[in-house]
């Protein structure tokens, strides 16, 4: 035997279906569900993005299901494709059963049902059950949208010259300071799981002058609430020379214009089976942070902040809804943030050192991004880490960025699974994760 590099492709995808009605066909699949009929059987069998309905007819040949056939079974399955209508008037394809090989048999039956519509258990059952519950095609359809999500921010930053960076996750040092870290034992030594890859993304930008990861992120939290993990996909991008920190924001509006228009085109199938809506983007509106603190939220919804520098998650509902109706938009950005709320690399506002050129972008009501202009210069950041009660020698290395010459640059990073969970319609983001982290969940 020898290995070339070269797989012969031996079944057919139901997406080529339409070229072989009237012929053998051979799909592998699992037994997704058997309806026993007065004639036979419905076998609806799974496949890796479809289920594919079978009809197996007694009277039809001399074919006969083996004994073992069941739910859950592994099997190559061969028959013919037939061609027919469905309500709507849409063309389904089926296959006529005339053979069947199983490959592997299940030893139990599964915890949870998957051969309905959806999986009909609570959340926590849900993710205990992780790898059984996956199979559910409405189940498995929200991480084909999350490929979706990714595979546009990456697509489309490398057509904006951006280069693609995988950045250390054991740090020296958190990237946000204060607390919220992850301690860890590094061979006697107590290192960091990384909040970010900010340090990273910066020493990059005088190299590579664009870069974007998609890669975890830890965050030591004691958060218990339906919109925060410890555990977390962030998609960053950093990039150089440019002119102010709106920039940066036109580059995310391109990046979420293509998400959504890729995931329209290429993962219908998916949009369709979870009911999605997906937004549609020409323009998204910016408000400072100060102007909606007191001009939305004070005054025209006659909300009492408890915090005037920050938003709780009932003032980012009632800004969602203020820009849905201001500007029918899903989205909105909110920027200049107060410096005393914005890591220690931000830019503060020349016009106003208490606020920053910084950012966070809304959606539907939901903090999914924040970002801004970073400090460029060497003299500037020592400084903004003294005011911080920082001490620069123990960021020595991150500093060589700055003090060997940077350009003006920027970036940010946006959640991935607050972003699939609002644009699903999730209510809590642990929906939206594979295998969620939290701090009461560490498996499966």
């Amino acid at each position: 035997m020898t290995i070339n590099g070269e797989e012969r492709k031996s079944t057919i995808d139901y997406a080529e279906f339409s070229a072989y009605v009237g012929k053998e066909v051979t799909v592998k699949g699992t037994v997704h569900s058997i309806r026993e009929m007065s004639f036979g059987a419905f076998v609806i069998l799974r496949t890796a993005r479809e289920t594919i309905q079978c009809v197996y007819d007694t009277g039809a040949n001399d074919f006969r299901l083996p004994d073992n056939f069941c739910e859950n079974a592994c099997v190559r399955l061969t028959g013919i494709v037939a061609a027919g209508q469905t309500k709507d008037g849409s063309v389904r394809y089926e296959i006529q059963m005339r053979g069947v090989e199983i490959l592997s048999l299940p030893a139990a039956v599964p915890p949870v049902v998957i051969s309905k519509k959806t999986v009909q258990c609570d959340l926590s059952t849900n993710l205990d059950n992780r790898p059984v519950t996956l199979r559910n095609p409405s189940q498995r359809a929200v991480f084909k949208v999350q490929e979706g999500i990714q595979r546009g921010f990456r697509e489309y930053l490398m057509t904006q010259g951006f280069t693609e960076v995988h950045t250390p996750k054991i740090n020296f040092k958190g990237a946000e300071g204060g607390t919220n870290v992850f301690k860890l034992d590094y061979f006697g030594k107590q290192v960091y799981l990384a909040q970010s890859p900010q340090f990273y993304k910066q020493m990059l930008v005088p190299v590579y002058e664009r870069v974007f990861e998609i890669a975890p992120v830890f965050r030591a939290e004691h958060h218990d609430t339906s919109r925060h993990l410890n555990e977390y996909v962030s998609m960053d991008f950093e990039m150089g020379f440019i002119e102010n920190f709106t920039d940066i924001m036109n580059m995310e509006t391109g990046v979420l214009k293509y998400i959504m228009s890729l995931l329209k085109r290429e993962y219908a199938p998916e949009l369709e089976l979870l009911h999605v809506q997906v937004p549609e983007i020409t323009e998204i509106p910016c408000i400072k942070f100060m102007d909606a603190k007191t001009d939305v939220i004070m005054k025209k919804f006659k909300y009492q902040p408890t915090d005037m520098k920050d938003f709780d998650p009932q003032e980012e509902e009632i800004l969602g809804k203020w820009a849905k109706k201001q500007f029918n938009s899903d989205f909105l950005f909110v920027t200049h943030y107060p410096s005393k709320k914005r890591p220690f690399y931000t830019m503060d506002d020349p016009e106003d050192p208490e606020y920053t050129l910084s950012f966070d972008l809304l959606f539907r009501g939901l903090e999914i991004t924040s970002g801004g202009q970073r400090i460029h210069d060497y003299g500037m950041q020592v400084e903004k880490m003294k005011e911080k009660g920082l001490d620069p020698a123990e960021f020595e290395t991150y500093l060589m960025t700055f003090k060997y010459g940077a350009p003006p640059h920027g970036g940010l990073g946006i959640g991935l699974e607050r972003l699939t969970m609002h644009l699903l319609g999730f209510k809590n983001v642990r929906d939206a994760a594979m295998f969620p982290r939290d701090i009461n969940r560490v498996n499966p």
